[in-house]
């Protein structure tokens, strides 16, 4: 059933990707339309310390301040890495060989490799930014019946503005019960850190 041409990207990166999308809009404009991307993503890097508690629990939110911090050289290992779930990853050793950090990212990855599943967030974290490197039309039909049935903005982008819904449609309440509590911590965190608070 594969089109031609597609990338085959696994649900939850299909999935992630949009709230990682709706991660970065969140943060590029302030409420005036200022792009104000740069002084809350510099803001947030300096909060290392505490989001690398939040990798687990809202991954997109931490993600963010590799923005523009990864150079790919082996595309073709990064396309096997979106085929898989949270729970099959390959090895960050395997993937960092074709990755290329810019200087300033390296502090950061120090942090992170300490902490536990230091390596599978940087894992997922290559994934995102490799993701929004890549053209919509390579996965924008994957992933899209689930989400179709919430979408009611005509946005033919990716249906991201919706909330935490968006995760998994066809999961149990439960599942989605805990990306809404996801939601609502990290926005109380943003929130709390001087940046509007999602709706």
């Amino acid at each position: 059933m594969k089109t031609p041409g597609l990338m085959n990207i696994s649900p939850f990166f299909i999935n992630l990707h949009s709230a990682y999308q709706a991660e970065m809009d969140d943060l590029t404009f302030d409420s005036d339309g200022r792009d104000v991307l740069r002084q809350r993503l510099a803001a947030k890097r300096k909060e290392i310390g505490f989001l690398v508690q939040m990798m687990e629990l809202s991954p997109e939110m931490v993600a963010v301040i590799f923005h523009q911090g990864f150079a790919f050289s082996q595309p073709a290992a990064m396309d096997h890495l979106l085929s898989h779930e949270a729970d099959e990853f390959p090895e960050w050793s395997s993937l960092s060989g074709g990755i290329e950090l810019a200087p300033w990212t390296r502090e950061l990855v120090q942090v992170i490799l300490q902490a536990p599943k230091g390596e599978w967030f940087l894992t997922l974290a290559a994934g995102l930014h490799y993701m929004a490197g890549k053209p919509v039309a390579a996965f924008a039909g994957q992933g899209g019946e689930a989400r179709d049935e919430d979408s009611d903005d005509g946005d033919d982008d990716d249906d991201d503005t919706d909330g935490p819904d968006d995760f998994d449609d066809h999961e149990s309440d439960e599942v989605r019960g805990d990306a809404r509590d996801r939601d609502a911590a990290g926005a109380s965190w943003l929130e709390g850190h001087g940046f509007d608070r999602k709706d």
